[in-house]
């Protein structure tokens, strides 16, 4: 069943995804599989929800990825 998953993840991935942004998204893998296994669960439930209309292209994943890998600055006083 976990295959049927991955294969079902993978073919609306490639749907979803212009060819670049594809291979930004494989290359995210290999750094930060957490990361990339995030947004993948994110552009899969888009697709699904009907919610992605057109191809996403390479600066829009880029986008994607700058919005969710933001960092919250923290500031240390001392007292």
């Amino acid at each position: 069943m976990a295959d049927d998953e991955a294969a079902m993840r993978k073919n609306i991935l490639s749907r979803a995804l212009s060819k670049e942004a594809y291979e930004r998204l494989s290359r995210v893998r290999a750094v930060k599989p957490e990361l990339a296994a995030q947004l993948e669960t994110y552009m899969v439930t888009l697709f699904q929800s009907g919610q992605i209309k057109t191809e996403i292209s390479d600066e829009q994943l880029k986008q994607i990825l700058d919005k969710v890998t933001q960092k919250k600055e923290f500031r240390i006083r001392r007292a």
